[in-house]
């Protein structure tokens, strides 16, 4: 009996070292946008958490670099990756290695089709929904640009997709007008205030509200919009902090804010999980999902977004995700939480 003790405990410090000893290598598509600070913080909190490591390269909105910087995550010794993808479709040969290697892949906030990868993000389509829906209440009718996502990436169709739920109807019958709609290269906003100046060009000015696909690009629509004296509804999402203040002062709607703490920590775990053995179909709160551009059934798991407005500005202010006083400088009156 004192042998079987023994051998339970020498066991169970074997399971212990490995999970202290676990590496995570973690390859972001585009370090520099606000957001992925917020992820990469709650990420390292929740892996340190499990005595887990973390290591990370930043492609630099370069597929062919992402494909490099696994290869050195490997390399590394990283146990599994979590991959927030430059290309939908470049990113495959990443995975391929990834598998030859036995290495779990999550796929971070952005589809990798391949059921190799388990899908971790936040309900886009219905992120779409959210931006048209609280738009469309402020702006019901009129002429509408849509500035969208980097063609690249299946965020920009499936926000899409959420949009036209919601004014499909209306544009349909003639109520709301889509008078441009452009694709954005690396979500940048310096190229969507350029997309918007075109749409604004083209349009004669006359557009009566902006359906913009995240927060950094809804920016640079109102920058184009400002030069020409418009302001006028505009949705984005990603709960930005510039966004949130432009929120309370009345030049954005909504932003659909996407707890990036809560992807960051769920992928941490995810991906400590899958280095540990634990199959994909057995992650806690795992669903199949198949509504990808393939139809590839998968693994995966949807977080809910929260929209923000003027009417529940608090709600981001009392979560510690903004400060007061950067959430409500200029704000006007009435905004909730200033």
């Amino acid at each position: 009996m004192n042998k079987a003790i023994l051998a339970a405990v020498a066991l169970t410090a074997g399971f212990a070292t490995s999970a202290w000893s676990q590496t995570v290598g973690v390859s972001w598509s585009n370090f520099q946008e606000e957001r992925w600070k917020t992820d990469e913080a709650a990420m390292k909190a929740a892996l340190e958490a499990a005595g887990a490591t973390y290591i990370s390269a930043d492609a630099q909105n370069s597929a062919a670099k992402q494909l490099t910087d696994v290869e050195a995550l490997i390399a590394q010794g990283a146990q599994a990756l979590i991959i927030l993808s430059v290309d939908k479709d470049a990113v495959g040969p990443a995975v391929d290695q990834a598998a030859a290697e036995g290495i779990p892949v999550v796929g971070y906030d952005r589809l990798i089709e391949d059921n190799r990868a388990f899908y971790l993000t936040f309900d886009n389509k219905g992120v779409g929904r959210i931006i048209a829906e609280q738009v469309k209440a402020a702006q019901p009718t009129g002429n509408y640009a849509i500035i969208k996502g980097d063609k690249g990436d299946p965020n920009a169709a499936f926000l899409l997709e959420g949009m036209m739920e919601v004014i499909g109807d209306d544009v349909n019958a003639g109520n709301i007008k889509i008078v441009g709609e452009s694709f954005t290269d690396g979500w940048k906003p310096d190229n969507a205030q350029k997309n918007m100046e075109q749409i604004l060009t083209s349009a004669n000015n006359e557009v009566d509200a902006v359906l913009a696909e995240n927060d950094g690009m809804a920016g640079g629509a109102i920058a184009a919009l400002s030069a020409q004296g418009l302001n006028v509804p505009v949705g984005g999402q990603d709960g930005d902090l510039a966004a949130l203040n432009r929120v309370a002062r009345g030049t954005q709607t909504v932003s659909v804010w996407k707890d990036s703490r809560q992807l960051g920590k769920a992928a941490a775990e995810i991906a400590v999980a899958l280095a540990g053995g634990t199959a994909m179909d057995a992650v806690e709160g795992a669903v199949k999902w198949s509504g990808g551009e393939k139809g590839v059934e998968m693994n995966a798991i949807f977080l809910a977004p929260t929209p923000i407005t003027k009417d529940n500005l608090g709600v981001a202010i009392d979560a510690g995700h903004i400060s007061k006083e950067q959430a409500c400088e200029g704000a006007m009156a009435g905004v909730n939480g200033c």
